[in-house]
């Protein structure tokens, strides 16, 4: 059982030290992280043409084979598929991501866009985030909002999740999103299995642009964020909220009746004749 763990937060986050050393027990576990941040970076892999991406050795203690690339997570995971990193991978655990990625953030994370790129590949994939004491915008911490963050109980979790998954797995390949609350492991009131939340579990409010001193037509993007908003259980931001291990499975993007609204056929009618 080869697993490979990846991140968006970059080779020095201390989530992903834990989750590969969480994981280690149930296969031989090989690192491939990005060299920086990639926050946000969903499922892009960039321009590569522009990135010219390198591959890096680097060194985590307690892990016998660790690499870096210079590009998003979905990139380390192409790679790995297209053999860079040698044999191919039965698994790939993808955090663990400071900031719960539940709702819409999860258009947006590159911690969950790394387990899509897998299973597109044909690998199961497993998202990891936590929730912060704070409070997070689209899944991403920073600066006080890492303060307190109880790493041990997200590895204990997603240790426990994958070593089912590795026992037993799946015929057909999967994305779990995992998301957990940043309490003790004792503090943790169970698991729900949920759906997408469609609102934000924060309200927000409308951009400011404050003018850069010095600098003509130009400006600092100031956003400011309200408060939580209670939502109901059986969403993941609702179950995270009260205390639960949230537990998605996220399904492929396929394609769908537009009922009514099939203007642009319309228009291609009227293009062809």
């Amino acid at each position: 059982m080869r697993i490979m763990v990846t991140n968006d937060d970059g080779i020095d986050s201390v989530g992903l030290h834990k989750l590969a050393l969480a994981v280690r027990p149930f296969g031989q576990v090989v690192v491939v992280s990005p060299d920086t941040e990639y926050s946000g970076a969903s499922c892009a892999v960039g321009a590569l043409n522009v990135m010219r991406p390198e591959i890096h050795r680097a060194h985590l203690e307690g892990v016998d084979e660790v690499w870096t690339v210079s590009g998003p997570p979905a990139l380390c995971v192409l790679f790995a598929r297209l053999g860079a990193f040698g044999e191919p991978f039965d698994l790939v655990v993808s955090g663990i991501n400071p900031g719960a990625n539940v709702g819409r953030a999860v258009y947006h994370s590159g911690t969950v866009g790394a387990a899509l790129t897998a299973r597109n590949g044909g690998i199961t994939g497993v998202a990891v985030s936590q929730d912060v004491t704070v409070g997070s915008v689209m899944g991403q911490a920073w600066d006080e909002m890492l303060l307190g963050q109880k790493w041990d109980t997200a590895a204990h979790v997603a240790a426990h999740a994958v070593e089912s998954i590795v026992a037993n797995m799946p015929s057909e390949p999967q994305v779990l999103n995992i998301n957990v609350p940043n309490v003790e492991i004792n503090e943790l009131l169970g698991w729900r299995r949920t759906n997408l939340a469609v609102q934000p579990g924060r309200t927000s409010k409308p951009i400011t642009l404050e003018p850069k001193i010095g600098h003509e037509n130009s400006f600092h993007v100031r956003m400011d964020w309200g408060d939580p908003v209670e939502l109901p259980e059986n969403t993941d931001a609702g179950a995270v909220q009260r205390g639960y291990v949230s537990l998605t499975w996220l399904s492929r993007i396929t394609p769908m009746d537009p009922g009514g609204d099939h203007h642009a056929e319309l228009g291609m009618d009227r293009l062809f004749g």
